[in-house]
Order: C-alpha cells, then structure tokens, then sequence
C-alpha cells in the first residue's frame, strides 16, 4: 500500500482521526504522511460527504463488515476539491463494534471530464447533424426503416419526420428502381463491404425526380456487430444540369473547330479551284469567237461551259461553308423577301408540295446578304423536297426571336440577344439522332449516292454563321426536320433593291491595268478585256503595278487580285493608286478573299468585286458599273468650260491622219489645239504661240518626243506633257509629276481625262 502512487490509502481510527497515509494519499491530497498522521479525517470532506462516510462505516459493521463505496468529493491541502471514488471497509471486532477503517480513494476528475465531453459532443452532433440543409441524413434500421430524419431530408424529399419516421426508404425510389431491386441491392452493398454510392433518380414527396448522390455507410457498435445503416443523399441536379451543359459546350466547341479547320482547308482549295476555272471559263469564251459558224464546235464548248458553271457553284458553296464569301449586306425585311420568294419556291419544289408561309406580325429587319439568304432559304427547301420525295408540307414560318443568355452560354459562337427567325419545316423522313451533328459538315449527305453533292447545308451554316447569325437543326426520324436559321436584329429602316434589267453585253475603250499573278488567269483576263475593246496593261504583282501607275500613263481602272505575293497587298496598291490618281476605279477580283477587302464577313464600304470564276459578261457588266460610277463622282472633264477654252494644246504627230483625227477629237470638247508633225516645227509654234500643254508622240522623225520635252522645258519647267504610244518603256526618263502616258488606241474621252489630270479642272 505504501508504494501506490495513484491511489490513496489510509486507515481511520474509530475516533475519525487518520492513523495511516500511504505515498497515493501524499500524491492526490497533497498531505506529507507526517501531516495527515492524526489529523482529523473531517478535513478531506465536505460536512455531508464526512456524515455519509462515517454513517456508512457503521452500517457495514453491522452487516458483518462489508465494505461499500461512495462517489463524492475530497478535499486536497490547498483547498481545492476533486472528484473522488471512495470504498469504505470497516474494521470491527469479534462483537460487531467498530474499531476504525481503511478508506481507498481514486481521483474521477479526468473521467467525469471525458464522460461530460462524450455527452456533449453526442448532443452538439445530434444537432448539428438536425440542423444541416443541403444534405439529407438520416439512420435506417437493419431492414431499412427510417429511424431519424433531419431538416436537410425534409427539405429535399418533401416529408416531415412525423410522416417519414418508420417508414421504408425504398419510398424515395422510382417504381421501376424498386421492381429492379435497387433499395435492396444498395443495403446489402453496404452490410457487406461497410459502403454504398450511387448516382441515380430518385422522388420527392410531390413525385417530382432529382438527380442525387446517395451514400449508405453500415453503423457497428462497441463489439462490431451491424445494428443499421446511416444514409446521406445530396441533391445533385443542379451539378447534374452543369455538367450536362458543359458537355454540350464542349462537343459544340469540338465541332465548331473540326468545322472552322474543314472551312479554312475548303477556302484554300476554292482559291487555286477558282483560278483555274477562271483559264478555263476564259479561253473557252475566247474561243468561241473562234469556231463561229461550226454549230459542233460550239456546242461542246456549251457543254465544256455548263461543267465550269457547276464548277464554280461548287467552289462558292465551299467558299460559303468556308465563312470566305465577300458579303454585301442590305437592310432587309425577312418577311417581304420570303413573300418575294413564294412563286420561285411553288415552281422550284412542284405541285406535290404544300407550301405555307407564317409571317408574324411587327417582324424586325436584318442585314444580310439578300442573294445569299434566298439562296439558303431554297437550299433548305430543295433539300426539304428530297426528304420528302416529292409529297408532304413545307412550312416557313418568320418571327422575332430572343435567344438568353442560358442558351448563348450552350452554344459555340452566339451572342445573346434579339434575332429574328426563319424556320423551315417539312414533314419527311427525318434524320437519325447520331448524324444530326454532321449533317452540315461539307460532303456529307444522307441522300443516296449520286443523289446530291453534300454541300447545301453547308453553305447555309457559313452563310449564317458569318453573318453573325445561328443556325439549329431539330430533327425526329419519320415525323420530319426542323432548321431554324437565327439573324441578327436590325433596327434601321429597309433598304430599296436596285434593279438591273440590262442584259447587252457592253463593251468600252478605257485603259485598264490587270495586276494578277497567275500568269494563265492574267493573260485570260487581258484577253477577255480585250475582246471588249479595252486597252489594257499587266502587271505581275502590287510592286510592278505601282511602278506603271507612278510612271504617269493615264488608266481609268485597276482591276487587281486580292491575294497576292509580295510585302504590298492589294489594299494598299489601290491607295497607292487613288493617291496619285484621284479619279482612278478600282475592282478586286479573288476566288478567296481572306480579310484584306472583307472584314466581320463583310464587304468594306465602298470596295467592288468580282468573284472568280466570271464569264465575259459578268467581266464587262461589273467593269461597265465601277467606270460608271467613276464617272458619276469625278469632277466634270468634258473640257467645254471657259479655261479650256484658253488652254491652247500643241499636238506634235507625225502621222497625218492620227494627228488629224486627235485635233477633233480635243476641238469637238472646246479645246484650242496647234498641231504640228515634227519636233522643230513644234519649237517654233511653241515660241509664237500661247502654250497650256504639250501632246507628243514618243517617235518622231529625226528626234523623239523625250528630246522635244527636254527643250521646250527649257523655256518652261512646269510644261505639263501627255506621251502617246504604242509601246511604252517605263525605263524613259522625264516622268514626273506634269507628265503622263496615254497608250494606242485611245478615245478622246481618255485623253481629255488625262489632260484634266494634268490641268485641273480650274486650270488656264
């Protein structure tokens, strides 16, 4: 007993003086063994706990000396007090009478601390568990019934604990779950691997479904035996829809790739296509001047013509899917056009073909390309015949659209915003679920082989899709296909069509200069511009282009590629061009036009194209159009205005009937002309006469025009000149800012341009 150390044991005599203190009591009260020895025992206690002690001391003598044991409290030396397990065994004599007793005391202050905590905790998690909302927890017995139920079950299922409490969780779950046996399979999952997770529906007391995440973890108790299950389900649908939608922006951004990569792939492919077409288109005209007469030869270049027609519709519906078309975009209202259309549709789809239209009312205008869109709209609908063989309904329906900020968010390339909608419907066989998604990659056709070239739905996607719009396409096998086509909103007012009806091919006499780099496409186009009577000038690339035009030769137009090698693009050629020649026309050509002359899909403001491959007609009426437009904005050059009058020109040729025939060409415009047919008879009218301005040829008998210059600009400096020629060395010195060239054959109306260049239009 001495050696004890952690429990207290001392002998108390029968007069409740302590007699015995061992090394535990000296530990836990504090007392030296010389202290306690004969101190009164009252001192460890509080009066009752001393009362009970000595009380039950007595009463274990009188049961023949049992001991018994109390709980209370001690108290140490320093007065402070703990919790104490106290046995009591008394000591008495052979008569029953008490003589003392041993008491053992054990310090309870660390375990009641630990069973106040455990009861704590307990009660803190209960509720905290209670209190949760986003997670329903809740116990199950062994078989699955419902033992407590918190404020996060009742929130998610719908039921309250009184109507939920004994009842089997199996009611959370779908009919069909519980006839497969799920509520059971996941309880026995977890009984024998301590853990069950799923993902799966499950139903709310309303019968509404959420997605939830449900875990079900076996409870044990202290031996190990399972004694029920704790169940926690999570509402998930909210993840579920996310992750839903972030698939589908990810399989949308997929196929907006895959689509951009076969567009930038196609674009490039119609770029040089186009080109050749063009040598061929080309040629093939020409020579049709060349087998006039033999009606054989003609017709196989009729037919060798409609193969390049198909051609170049090919490559321009490549060029559409591509996003690569120049567009020229009106204010349009949709609803009038697809009115404009219905004859064209009626005709186009036959008789077997119910067509209605439904046209909203307050419908809203868009800018678009308006030959584009009714070429997407009757793409849509041929295509609508087909999936119909001939017989069923075709439905166009335009209205005004918003398309949120929740759906933007979904799709690949879409602004939210206000749109207005053409929906084209018909009721065919439709398309199977797992090709909708390729049905507007390019070649790709669920027609039989032969039957189509896979390009039409393609071309509307770019098209749309370039024109900032969306394009969606609904479709049910045996019930029919929906494509409903998205254009931006546009709040200006409807722009007017202008309409051509000239159809003569007109042909003319101005200077042109072809900048084109594929040497087969730039001799065709010189050619065919030729055959229209123009006179023209080529060149390989911008750099050459710029040194003709800074050689100071008259040209009305710069017909010029868009895509062409070399540091200088095109752009910056017809700067260049309308710098040194203000009034000069610019027309750009291109099978591909990237971004230089196009910009947002869009044609610049204020740029002519014209689209490879062209015909001769094409070529002339567009040539015809941009000089005309020239026309209409440059300042007046007819040259019958009073300083002409005054301007006196010296006309220096040496064949007679040219210079003949160019003296009435300026005097018929009100210009006063000297004309001379050598070079020192043209220095001496030059000293008697009032000069404005010198017309030479570059050959002339005895000397040149060059050596004529040099000396009357002796005299005068600042003697603007015009060279004609038949052959012009762009090496020949003199050409500066008062000089120009005008080659043979040219019209009077060129050269009076020339010499107003030259002049000014205010100029003496």
């Amino acid at each position: 007993m001495e050696s004890i150390d952690d429990v207290a044991v001392y002998m108390v005599g029968r007069d409740g003086r302590i007699e015995t203190w061992n090394r535990g009591a000296e530990c836990l009260i504090g007392y030296a063994s010389d202290e306690a020895i004969g101190m009164p025992v009252a001192r460890l206690y509080p009066h009752a706990e001393v009362t009970g002690a000595l009380s039950d001391a007595r009463d274990a003598c009188q049961d023949g000396g049992s001991m018994r044991k109390i709980e209370g409290a001690l108290r140490r030396k320093d007065g402070s007090q703990f919790v104490a397990s106290i046995t009591v065994k008394p000591v008495c004599d052979d008569a029953g009478s008490l003589l003392g007793w041993w008491e053992v005391a054990r310090d309870l202050s660390q375990q009641k601390a630990e069973a106040n905590a455990h009861e704590f905790t307990e009660e803190q998690f209960r509720r905290l568990v209670h209190s949760v909302i986003d997670y329903a927890i809740y116990m199950l017995d062994p078989d699955g019934y419902v033992q407590s139920w918190n404020a996060g079950a009742e929130r998610i299922k719908g039921y309250s604990e009184k109507e939920i409490l004994g009842r089997h969780f199996s009611t959370f779950y779908t009919e069909s779950d519980r006839a497969a046996g799920e509520p059971q399979r996941g309880l026995a999952h977890a009984l024998e691997h301590g853990r069950f997770e799923n993902k799966a529906w499950r139903m709310r007391k309303d019968g509404s479904l959420f997605w939830a995440h449900v875990v079900i973890d076996r409870v044990d108790d202290n031996e190990g035996n399972p004694i029920g299950f704790a169940k926690i389900t999570r509402d998930a649908t909210e993840s579920l829809r996310a992750e839903e939608a972030l698939e589908e922006m990810r399989r949308a951004f997929h196929q907006a790739q895959k689509m951009e990569a076969i567009g930038q792939l196609t674009g490039g492919v119609a770029h040089d296509f186009n080109n050749l077409l063009q040598v061929i288109s080309g040629n093939l005209q020409l020579l049709n001047d060349d087998v006039a007469g033999n009606d054989r030869a003609r017709r196989r270049l009729a037919n060798a013509m409609a193969s390049v027609a198909r051609g170049s519709k090919l490559s321009s519906q490549l060029l559409a899917f591509g996003r690569r078309q120049p567009l020229a975009p009106k204010v349009v209202n949709p609803g009038k056009l697809i009115r404009d259309m219905d004859d064209l549709l009626r005709r186009t789809l036959g008789e077997g073909i119910e067509v209605e239209t439904v046209v909203s009312g307050g419908l809203w205008n868009t800018s678009v390309d308006r030959t584009n869109l009714e070429n997407a709209i009757l793409n849509l609908s041929i295509n609508a015949r087909d999936a119909m063989e001939g017989q069923g309904r075709l439905t166009i329906e335009v209205g005004n659209a918003y398309l949120d900020d929740e759906y933007a968010r979904r799709q690949h390339e879409v602004k939210a915003g206000q749109y207005v909608l053409i929906a084209v419907t018909d009721t065919g066989c439709g398309v199977a679920p797992e090709l909708v998604e390729k049905v507007f990659e390019p070649f790709f056709s669920t027609k039989p082989e032969g039957s189509g070239t896979g390009l039409g739905l393609s071309m509307v996607y770019g098209f749309v899709k370039q024109s900032g719009g969306h394009v969606k396409i609904y479709s049910e096998v045996g019930y029919g296909t929906t494509v409903k086509i998205y254009l931006p909103r546009c709040t200006q007012g409807e722009e007017q069509q202008p309409v051509d009806t000239s159809t003569e091919v007109r042909r003319g006499t101005e200077t042109i200069l072809v900048v084109e780099d594929d040497e087969a496409v730039r001799e065709t186009a010189v050619s065919l511009l030729r055959n229209l009577g123009y006179r023209v000038l080529q060149a390989p690339d911008a750099r050459s282009a710029l040194s003709v035009i800074e050689s100071g030769v008259a040209l009305d137009l710069l017909f010029t590629d868009v895509v062409m090698p070399g540091t200088m693009r095109s752009p910056e050629l017809a700067a260049k061009a309308r710098q040194r020649m203000p009034d000069i026309a610019v027309l750009f050509t291109s099978g591909y036009t990237e971004n230089s002359i196009v910009h947002a899909g869009r044609l610049d403001e204020g740029v002519e194209l014209l689209s490879k491959p062209y015909t001769q007609e094409a070529l002339a009426l567009k040539v015809r159009q941009v000089l005309s437009a020239r026309a209409r904005t440059a300042p007046a050059t007819d040259g019958r205005h009073a300083n002409a009058q005054s301007s006196r020109i010296l006309l220096c040729e040496d064949d007679a009937s040219i210079r003949l025939t160019v003296k009435d060409m300026l005097e018929s415009r009100g210009y006063v002309v000297v004309d001379v047919g050598s070079a020192e008879t043209a220095i001496e009218a030059y000293r008697r006469e009032s000069i404005g301005l010198l017309v030479t040829d570059l050959t002339l008998p005895g000397t040149s025009g060059i050596d004529l210059t040099q000396k009357l600009r002796q005299i005068d400096p600042t003697l603007p000149v015009v060279f004609t020629t038949g052959r012009f060395d762009k090496d020949a010195g003199l050409l500066d800012a008062r000089t120009k060239v005008l080659l043979k054959p040219y019209s009077g109306d060129a050269l009076v341009q020339t010499i107003s260049q030259l002049l000014g239009p205010g100029a003496p």
